[in-house]
């Protein structure tokens, strides 16, 4: 299935969160639009870089999407909390048992539209007061029904392939994670040592 993926930038949004999703799900054959939530198709990052997006969000009503996802990175999470025009469009969305997915700090906005409440959920561990009656884990991605969250940038690769298995046969997920040296990634995380 090729599924319409929109990932939304506010000015603050955090690079790997949002930028590594395109790489995978691109990759991955699905629809995947960038859409600016600034008016400009230019929208500043959280570390001051410039990324053009693929469209405006005035320029769609998103009837046709899939999967919405929401980068971290400050102030962008609280950039996007504050958009009334997609808390508008992410509760129509999850009223329709559509795909959500948050990363890092973007789980607060999820939080405040009372999305979580009953569902686990993880995201940045200083924020998880956030989220508003939520059973907040801390694993670095947590899936409950239609929402999809995960901790941080560090987890934005695993994320990423998480979401896409939604929209693409195992044998070709697994080619696609062994294209990009996932398998080997992933073990090495598993047996490595932190200090």
């Amino acid at each position: 299935m090729k599924a319409n993926i929109y990932e939304f930038l506010a000015t603050g949004f955090e690079e790997i969160e949002a930028l590594t999703p395109v790489t995978v799900m691109r990759q991955g054959g699905q629809n995947f639009k960038l859409v600016s939530m600034t008016g400009n198709e230019y929208v500043e990052t959280a570390n001051r870089a410039w990324v053009k997006a693929d469209m405006l969000f005035e320029a769609s009503d998103f009837s046709d999407a899939d999967l919405l996802m929401l980068p971290g990175g400050f102030p962008g999470a609280y950039n996007l909390k504050a958009h009334e025009g997609l808390r508008h469009l992410l509760l129509s969305h999850a009223t329709q048992g559509k795909r959500i997915g948050a990363i890092c700090a973007a789980p607060i906005v999820l939080g405040e539209l009372g999305l979580l409440k009953g569902r686990r959920a993880t995201c940045w561990p200083s924020l998880e007061h956030f989220l508003e009656g939520a059973n907040v884990t801390g694993n670095i991605i947590e899936e409950d029904g239609n929402i999809i969250t995960a901790i941080g940038a560090s987890a934005a690769l695993s994320y990423a392939f998480k979401l896409l298995s939604y929209y693409l046969d195992e044998e070709k997920l697994r080619e696609l994670q062994a294209l990009m040296c996932y398998d080997r990634v992933s073990d090495a995380f598993r047996s490595a040592t932190l200090y």
